[in-house]
């Protein structure tokens, strides 16, 4: 490896984590919102580093890389678990989560048909890629970090992967949301039954997080709970079997199983309240850290290389859709639950609201929650995909 201006874990981990800073407060400049509204924040927290890596300043390889993937990612999930409100979620409706879960089951079954058609076209690695993608596609970033280091995605397929998450998800998202000019010509003609959206609005209410300036001991709190249940997490994970040939659940994946199953644990417990000194903030700055070293670790050339990554993603999603319409003809959902069941898997809690938002105002909280509980269908429904994606590849 040739040498690079940094070389010191420590002082790359510092140019990362200043380079994510640096991408989040231009992303709050006025200056630049209309650009950062086109290409979020996450392409930027991967590509930079990709490109630093390209240019010398950063090493491919590096041992500070190894310890963000190993410790951070059971950080980030455990404290994101820990902000789920469980109760609220169901309390939705049944027809919002069905559609839900159908807009699940079309990713899980999508991905590996889509991966079947292109085979040829794409590199031996590539089911690996797709099992990371169906992590994103069932949850948002967390996931596909999560099933990434599950199934060992090498770093030559992981920016493949991200330029179908952001190219096709976003164009799918824009879709959507184009839709919402039609939905009550498309609710009469199949006869919707507009009181499980009703339903769903009394149920939900407003959902306001009791937010209040993070004291010093609550900070310190937060780095005990995340750091300690990281380290407890790794331990077991370390001590358990791998399984699957190919390895589907390894003993990383242990661990991540260990950091969500306690979260979800803790938020029905007096931890919940960790939330409103931002508790699901500080998993995100874990996220976008790690996303971070995945990109510095990446090679640009076979980043560039997506176009059969790209006609993938398209069929995935098609497959996607096809079964959410034909789930919202069967159960008579209106178009609302169709988008935001969609958008609540491909996008996560950051897209849905602004989906749900377009159909009907008051109905954001809703998209919120099925996109929060898409944290926790991802890391199993995306290991049951990558499951199928390692039978496909033979």
């Amino acid at each position: 490896m040739p040498d690079t201006l940094l070389q010191d874990p420590t002082l790359v981990f510092g140019y990362l984590a200043a380079l994510v800073g640096m991408i989040f407060w231009l992303s709050g400049l006025p200056a630049f919102k209309w650009w950062f509204d086109r290409v979020p924040a996450l392409v930027h927290c991967y590509f930079l580093p990709t490109l630093s890596s390209a240019f010398g300043i950063t090493p491919l390889q590096s041992p500070v890389y190894d310890w963000v993937s190993r410790f951070l990612l059971p950080l980030c999930l455990l404290l994101l678990m820990v902000a789920v409100d469980l109760p609220a979620i169901l309390k939705v409706g049944r027809t919002a989560l069905l559609m839900m879960l159908a807009g699940t089951l079309g990713i899980i079954i999508g991905g590996p048909v889509a991966f079947l058609i292109f085979q040829g076209a794409l590199p031996p690695d590539a089911w690996k890629a797709f099992a990371a993608l169906s992590g994103s596609w069932i949850g948002g970033s967390a996931n596909f970090v999560a099933i990434a280091e599950s199934v060992g995605a090498p770093d030559a397929v992981l920016g493949p992967a991200i330029v179908v998450d952001t190219v096709v998800g976003y164009s799918w998202m824009a879709v959507l949301l184009a839709l919402s000019a039609w939905q009550l010509r498309f609710d009469t003609a199949i006869g919707a039954r507009r009181e499980a959206f009703e339903e769903a609005s009394r149920h939900l209410g407003e959902l306001q997080a009791h937010k209040r300036p993070a004291a010093l001991r609550d900070i310190l709190v937060l780095l005990a709970l995340g750091f300690g249940g990281a380290a407890v997490s790794v331990a077991i994970g370390d001590r358990l079997p791998a399984i699957g040939d190919p390895t589907i659940i390894s003993r990383a994946t242990w661990a991540v199983l260990v950091a969500v199953t306690a979260g979800i644990l803790l938020s029905f417990t007096p931890a919940r309240h960790l939330e409103e000194v931002g508790a699901s903030n500080t998993g995100y700055a874990a996220l976008y850290l790690i996303i971070a070293s995945i990109g510095a670790r990446a090679d640009l050339r076979a980043v560039l290389e997506t176009p059969a990554f790209l006609g993938a993603g398209v069929v995935w999603i098609a497959i996607h859709v096809t079964i959410l319409f034909l789930a919202a003809r069967l159960l008579r959902a209106p178009l609302f639950f169709v988008a935001v069941g969609s958008m609540a898997n491909i996008g996560g809690a950051a897209s849905a609201p602004v989906v749900a938002a377009a159909y009907h105002p008051a109905m954001a909280p809703v998209g919120l929650l099925l996109g929060v509980s898409g944290y926790i269908l991802g890391i199993y429904g995306g290991l049951a995909c990558a499951w199928l994606l390692g039978l496909a590849a033979g």
